[in-house]
């Protein structure tokens, strides 16, 4: 079997070491012919890093929003320059480190699978025990196996049904990543999870000011989800709106409004622990990490619910969104 012409697109700003490491992983596999690293304004030594490192290096306009998207659609369109006839192509952030043989088991399973659009692994955080924001993280990337709706950042895509869609949509700040798998599955592509090890991912998450931004920035890109693809059938995303906003605004603002009539309806705020409760002993998780994971994606709605209203004031002001990053 002839080999495919596979190229890794790298995306990042001040990633520092972490870069490296990235850099060199994508480098050693031999199912990569081409290495791009894009670069979002980093302050640091991330552009000369990558040259040294023999890597072709895109340095995104600073007059013009960032976006994960545009830097991997400007990776992407770079990589089709340094190989035109390229088939395959790894996506990955500059934080995460690729494991062995991944790649080539990614290209394997595609090759196996012509139908398949993308394929994605297990990404693991490196350093879970530092925070509980990096342990809820690790436990986030554990996704079922097989076939399914929805990529994250790292991921194979198959060349054609990438062009096929016109890649990601560039002006998204996030959630990028499913909304492409929504048009690629309305095309008839499939998306598959491979039960192997892809990334190690350093989310470096050590505050919860840090996960509130980032969840915040996951209920923008529920609301934007779903304003694109919410009709039928697709449903993308319209659940998530809606638990967000019963849990984090509707319940609050009713319960306050009873309580102007008499104080003893603050009493139904014990619902918010009796969730927790709820999630905790009927999750897939037990003891202390069970309680832990509950009582944060309880609270995570009030964060989701800030997202989804500054994606509903942005859109009627017709304000372009700035990125939420948590880093």
């Amino acid at each position: 079997m002839t080999q495919a012409n596979l190229a890794v697109v790298v995306i990042g700003r001040n990633e520092g070491d972490r870069l490296r490491t990235c850099l060199a992983s994508a480098k050693r596999s031999p199912a990569c012919t081409a290495v791009v690293y894009v670069d979002s304004g980093s302050t640091d030594q991330s552009v000369t890093l990558a040259q040294d490192l023999g890597c072709e290096v895109v340095t995104l306009d600073l007059t013009q929003p960032f976006t994960a998207a545009r830097a991997r659609m400007e990776g992407f369109e770079r990589a089709l320059q340094i190989t035109p006839n390229l088939d395959y192509v790894q996506f990955v952030d500059g934080d995460c480190e690729l494991v062995t043989q991944w790649m080539e088991v990614a290209v394997d399973f595609l090759r196996q699978h012509p139908d398949a659009a993308a394929a994605c692994g297990r990404r693991r955080e490196r350093y879970p025990q530092r925070s509980i924001f990096n342990q809820l993280c690790d436990m986030e990337w554990n996704s079922k196996i097989g076939k399914t709706r929805y990529c994250g950042g790292d991921v194979v895509l198959r060349v054609q049904a990438l062009r096929e869609v016109s890649g990601y949509r560039v002006d998204l700040i996030a959630g990028e990543e499913p909304e492409l798998c929504v048009r690629l599955r309305a095309k008839g592509w499939s998306i598959w999870r491979l039960d192997h090890e892809m990334t190690l991912h350093d989310a470096a998450m050590t505050r919860l000011g840090q996960w509130w931004k980032r969840s915040k920035r996951a209920g923008y890109a529920f609301a934007q989800g779903a304003d694109l693809h919410g009709a039928p059938p697709e449903r993308h995303w319209v659940k998530e709106v809606r638990g967000a906003v019963v849990w984090g605004l509707g319940i609050p603002t009713l319960v306050l409004l009873l309580a102007l009539l008499n104080p003893l309806f603050l009493l139904l705020l014990l619902i918010y622990p009796l969730q927790v409760v709820r999630i905790a002993l009927g999750g897939d998780y037990h003891g202390t990490i069970a309680w832990w994971r509950a009582g944060f994606l309880v609270m995570g709605k009030f964060a989701e619910v800030h997202g989804i209203l500054t994606f509903w004031s942005n859109k009627w002001r017709r304000k372009s969104a700035a990125l939420i990053e948590y880093k």
